[in-house]
């Protein structure tokens, strides 16, 4: 196994860190109000299915 020089692997990493592109502030700003909306969605769609699933329930099971 080699043996572990920590001036080379600093040396690499912002190596490798000046290869990166970044994503512009704008495009940070777009996919979060993207995340947040599909997030929003995802929630709305679960609390119906769960409403949905609970009056069936409370219907055919409890109503026996």
């Amino acid at each position: 196994m080699a043996k572990a020089n920590v001036f080379q692997f600093i040396r690499e990493v912002r190596q490798e860190m000046a290869r990166v592109t970044w994503p512009s502030r704008q495009e940070v700003l777009i996919t979060t109000v993207m995340v947040l909306i599909m997030v929003a969605l995802t929630a709305v769609y679960f609390l119906l299915v769960d409403t949905i699933l609970k009056w069936l329930v409370d219907t055919f099971i409890y109503n026996i």
